[in-house]
């Protein structure tokens, strides 16, 4: 069972920057695909940014192309979510999730819910305008 930890969430003013981190419990997060989701208030969870286990590609939602960027290193079990340029609109839960991926082809990212087995406990990311 993998325990996903994230941190770095906190209170900003639009157009500053966070960056959260996803440390991972298990040494084969190497292997594991992980993604980045939000819930914000009164909505669905949705899809923020995923990025193959490999490191070698990622993909993003519309709505934070251009200002967030996800990353990870493996050596240290964790990953990333780099977010410049806020806005109000991205207040919401963060989420981080994982799920074992070796299979997986080396163009493809996760995006649903239903594609993750593990997730963390959410990091609250607050913007003021």
């Amino acid at each position: 069972q993998v325990q996903l930890t994230e941190s770095g969430g906190g209170l900003v003013q639009a157009g500053g920057s966070l960056r959260l981190s996803c440390v991972a419990s298990e040494r084969t997060f190497s292997n594991y695909a992980m993604g980045w989701f939000r819930r914000a208030p009164g909505k669905e969870r949705e899809f923020v940014a995923g990025i193959h286990w490999s490191g070698g590609n990622s993909d993003y939602a519309d709505f934070v192309k251009g200002r967030f960027t996800v990353f990870r290193d493996n050596a240290e079990n964790t990953g990333y979510l780099q977010m410049n340029s806020l806005k109000p609109e991205d207040t919401a839960v963060y989420y981080c999730a994982a799920a074992p991926s070796v299979f997986d082809r080396v163009d493809y990212v996760r995006h649903k819910e239903s594609e993750y087995n593990y997730w963390g406990q959410g990091t609250q990311v607050t913007v003021s305008p």
